[in-house]
């Protein structure tokens, strides 16, 4: 159950970043406002290139009149069940190991303190070691070795 008035403030506020969305190439949007995240993900491009739209997680809020067809995801802490998360801090290609030889920094249910190594993005041919932001044990590794990830993007779940 969410808190009265949260699913309201989520809705507008994904109304005014769908009015946004395709404007100027911009295919996502993300906005916090009072602890309320929202982010939205166009479906297509300004140029009507298709593109695979992301699944809403929590609610989603009908687009406006006109406005291109898009994805909603809302979160707010524990109250939506959301999982504390190690984020990609760049957008660039995630790989879990230094080599293709060696073993990975982490697994599941390794235990990770605050600044300890978890991966490495590949970003512009410079290869950016990702420190964890939080600590605890690994319940699930998100980003799969070797793909690409976005910027915010979920790498690694902890318990």
């Amino acid at each position: 159950m969410t808190e009265p008035g949260v699913r309201e403030r989520a809705t507008a506020l994904a109304r005014e970043l769908l009015e946004r969305l395709g404007t100027d190439g911009i295919r996502e949007l993300e906005v916090e406002q009072d602890g309320l995240r929202v982010r939205v993900v166009g479906a297509s491009g300004p140029q009507g290139t298709a593109g695979p739209p992301q699944a809403a997680s929590a609610a989603a809020a009908p687009a406006p009149d006109g406005a291109p067809m898009a994805s909603v995801v809302v979160s707010r802490g524990a109250a939506l069940g959301t999982a504390n998360t190690i984020n990609a801090p760049l957008t660039g290609i995630f790989y879990r190991s230094a080599s293709p030889q060696s073993g990975p920094f982490v697994q599941e249910g390794s235990v990770v303190a605050v600044g300890d190594v978890i991966g490495l993005i590949e970003a512009m041919k410079l290869f950016n070691e990702i420190k964890s932001t939080a600590a605890g044990r690994v319940k699930r590794i998100v980003a799969e070795n070797g793909k690409l990830v976005r910027a915010h993007a979920a790498l690694i779940e902890l318990e």
